[in-house]
C-alpha cells in the first residue's frame, strides 16, 4: 500500500512522518478509538475529485465518538474542510480512501473512557477495490458471531470492535473465500466482515434491520433509496435466516470500502445463476455514475476538491 505524504494531525496538516503517537497512547493499548471511511472519486472528463457524502460520514463519525464519551473539538463542516484541504495538499488525481480517526491521546495505563482527551487525525491514500472480485464474490458463513450491542455496539465504528472483523476475514480468506457473512447472537444474518448485505428474494430486496447488530451504513442508506426510487423494487428491513442466502435470486455487499459487490456463491452454493444479477448490475452502474458526479440528480452529494 502506498503511504500518504501528509496527515491532518493535532489541528494542522503535517508531513506523514511527523504524525506520531507514543506507545503508551490509550487507544493504541485498549482499542478505545473510532474511525471513518470516506471515498473520493476522480472524474476524468471534468478533471475533478469528488468526495462522496462527507457530511454524512462525519456526522456518523461524531456519533461513534459520542458512544465512547468523546467530545470532539471540531464540527462536521470543519472536518469536511480539513479533508478537502488535505486532499488538495496531496494533489491526488485518482480514486482515494480517506481515514479519519479519533483517539484518546493520553499516555496512561488504565481501562476507562472518562477523564481522557480525544485527538483527531485524518489521512488519505489512493485506493481501488476493497475485494478483488466485485462481480463474482465467493463467500462463506463465518463461525464467528457479530459483536452484540450490549458488548461493543456495532453501529459505531469502534476500533477495538474490528478485531471481530479481523477474525472473520482472515478465516474466510485462508479458506479460499473472498469474504464472509457473520450471524448475530440470534443466528440471523448481520453483515459481512465490514460490509452491509442485501438479498433479492422473489423480487423483493431484503436487508437486516439496524437492530441486527449492523453498522448503520451510509452506502446502505443510498442503496435503499436507489432500489426504491430508481430501480422501483420494494425494500424490506427484517431478520434474515442463513438459509435465505441459499435461496436468494441475488445477493450483494455494500459499503464505502466494498462499494457494491455481487455475491455469487455462499458455501459453494450458487446464488441465483451464479453470475452478476440484473438488479445488482443496474445498481452498480447507477452508483458509480453518482459517486463520480455524473448523475445531475445526485450531484449535490458529491463535494468537489479542486
Amino acid at each position: 500500500m502506498t503511504l500518504p505524504n501528509y496527515a491532518f494531525f493535532k489541528g494542522r496538516i503535517v508531513p506523514y512522518s511527523e504524525a506520531k503517537i507514543g506507545v503508551l497512547t490509550h487507544t493504541f493499548n485498549y482499542g478505545t478509538g473510532v474511525f471513518g471511511g470516506i471515498r473520493a472519486y476522480w472524474n476524468t472528463e471534468e478533471e475533478q475529485l469528488f468526495v462522496f457524502r462527507p457530511t454524512d460520514h462525519y456526522r456518523r463519525f461524531i456519533d461513534s465518538a459520542r458512544l465512547l464519551l468523546m467530545e470532539l473539538p471540531y464540527s462536521e463542516a470543519e472536518l469536511v474542510q480539513y479533508t478537502i484541504d488535505l486532499l488538495k495538499t496531496e494533489n491526488y488525481r485518482t480514486d482515494c480512501y480517506i481515514r479519519p480517526i479519533s483517539y484518546f491521546g493520553d499516555e496512561v495505563i488504565g481501562v476507562k473512557l472518562h477523564g481522557l482527551n480525544p485527538e483527531i487525525t485524518i489521512i488519505a491514500i489512493p485506493f481501488g477495490s476493497y475485494v478483488p472480485n466485485e462481480e463474482e464474490s465467493h463467500v462463506t458463513v463465518s463461525s464467528w458471531k457479530r459483536v452484540d450491542d450490549n458488548t461493543i455496539p456495532a453501529r459505531g465504528k469502534i476500533s477495538g470492535a474490528y478485531v471481530n472483523s479481523a477474525f472473520v476475514k482472515t478465516d474466510a480468506q485462508r479458506s479460499g473465500y473472498d469474504e464472509a457473512i457473520v450471524l448475530n447472537q440470534d443466528g440471523h444474518i448481520s453483515e459481512g466482515s465490514a460490509e452491509n448485505i442485501f438479498l433479492i428474494r422473489k423480487g423483493i430486496a431484503c436487508t437486516p434491520a439496524v437492530t441486527e447488530n449492523i453498522l448503520e451504513g451510509i452506502t446502505r442508506s443510498m442503496v435503499i433509496h436507489l432500489l426504491r426510487n430508481e430501480i422501483g423494487i420494494e425494500v424490506v428491513e427484517r431478520p434474515l435466516d442463513r438459509t435465505e442466502l441459499y435461496l436468494a435470486e441475488e445477493a450483494f455487499f455494500c459499503g464505502t470500502g466494498v462499494q457494491i459487490a455481487a455475491i455469487t456463491s455462499v458455501d459453494h452454493r450458487l446464488v441465483g445463476t451464479g453470475r452478476l444479477g440484473p438488479i445488482t448490475d443496474r445498481l452498480r452502474q447507477l452508483y458509480f455514475d453518482i459517486v463520480r458526479g455524473k448523475n445531475p440528480k445526485y450531484r449535490d452529494l458529491c463535494v468537489p476538491v479542486y
